[in-house]
């Protein structure tokens, strides 16, 4: 539209993204951005690989967000995974797909990914404005200006795309959260998503940096089972990481109110009745073994102390004496190790933020502000978050690509 200038809040993944769509609409295009280097989360994030997205189906990826779900369909519509691949290519970008379907760069670089989303935003028509959006100005109830403390940014539109509040340190500090609720938005309490779980037991310690693979999880709430998945998980001296568990963590809320536990099963490919099979085979060729010698086999190292001390057998108990009572304790805690959840990790080692904007304030086809007009929300500020697997950066381009396209 001739003359329209819109300014974008942010220029991580969603601002970038609604950058380069609005760009081809607008006259000028203002992104504001309070680091030195945009998209700083991307840069770091997938431990600097960078999970792009992820090849499910949309119902697939609607299956991977557990917050407003359905909120996202128009926008997951608009700009799919596909789109996102095929974008990623367009600026020499390729691509590869690893299990549960992640998608990755084929280099392995996150950075690539970040640059070839600055390239996608910039144009003849883009300018890019290193500073901190301290108001949103409107006039009846219509945006008119964004002000960077005593600088004036006058603008038909703006896109508010200044994330969540996890890792502070890339911009992501809860400041746009305040710029809404100051035109009368409602912000649903931000909370931490996709972060390590704190426990009570002090064992944990003992086993920090053991990784266990092909494990099953389930998470309980007041005895109700609210989460249940299958694949990798760490212990730290804190308590539980690694991907199953921060999944887990988007399912527990109001911690402290409610009271939680997690179940690890070491081995689901056996049931009771098989894993004892299993232990008095082991324990036969161990012949007069002591138990803390025997159980190898089993379990990875730093675990066998752990778990014959919850058993309450003598480590030295020689295996050809060790009762079938006891092996049913060991039996149990190998199917069902528990521990007491006390907690998450603080919001800012969170990987995403839960909460935001409240998704019946906005419209979900244009992502435009149903209170304030030519106020376009984007990306993590909003109250959707997803599962680990590429979903959270998925939401993040669609949205900003519903919000470029129509601001």
């Amino acid at each position: 539209m001739p003359g329209k200038c819109i300014v974008i809040i942010g220029a991580g993944a969603a601002g970038l993204l609604a950058a380069s769509r609005a760009r081809l609409h607008a006259e000028k295009v203002i992104v504001i951005e309070r680091n030195e280097i945009c998209a700083r989360k991307v840069r770091i994030t997938g431990k600097g690989r960078c999970n792009v997205t992820n090849i499910a189906d949309i119902d697939g990826i609607l299956e991977n967000i557990p917050t407003n779900s359905r909120f996202l369909y128009s926008a997951l519509n608009a700009f799919t995974n596909y789109d996102v691949i095929a974008m990623l290519e367009d600026y020499n970008v390729p691509t590869k797909v690893e299990r549960g379907g992640r998608v990755f760069p084929q280099s392995d670089k996150a950075k690539d990914v970040a640059d070839a989303l600055v390239r996608a935003a910039t144009g003849e028509n883009v300018l890019f404005v290193k500073a901190k959006a301290t108001e949103i100005i409107t006039e009846n109830s219509r945006v008119t200006a964004v002000a960077c403390g005593k600088i004036k940014y006058p603008c038909d539109s703006v896109i508010l795309a200044a994330g969540g509040k996890s890792y502070p340190l890339t911009g992501s500090d809860g400041s746009g959260y305040r710029l809404a609720a100051r035109l009368g938005h409602t912000v649903i309490t931000p909370r931490p998503s996709l972060i390590p779980l704190v426990t009570a037991q002090k064992w944990v310690k003992e086993l920090m940096g053991l990784s266990l693979k092909n494990v099953s999880l389930n998470i309980y709430s007041e005895g109700q089972k609210v989460f249940s998945d299958f694949g990798e998980m760490l212990f730290t001296h804190f308590g539980i990481s690694g991907p199953i568990v921060l999944s887990a963590s988007a399912h527990i809320r109001d911690i402290g109110e409610k009271k939680y536990s997690a179940k690890i099963d070491l081995k689901p490919a056996l049931d009771e009745k098989q894993l004892d099979s299993r232990i008095l085979r082991d324990f036969e060729e161990a012949g007069k073994k002591h138990l803390i010698n025997a159980m190898d086999k089993l379990l990875p190292k730093a675990l066998i102390p752990v778990i014959i001390k919850l058993s309450g057998i003598d480590p030295h108990k020689e295996v050809c004496s060790v009762t079938k009572k006891e092996r049913a304790r060991l039996c149990c805690l190998i199917k069902s190790l528990e521990l007491d959840i006390t907690g998450t990790r603080p919001i800012e080692e969170a990987i995403v933020t839960a909460g935001g904007i409240k998704c019946s304030e906005i419209n979900p086809s244009t992502m435009q502000s149903k209170l304030i007009d030519g106020l376009y929300f984007a990306g993590e500020i909003i109250d959707v978050d997803a599962y680990t697997g590429g979903f959270n950066l998925q939401i993040a381009f669609s949205t900003g690509y519903l919000a470029g396209e129509n601001a």
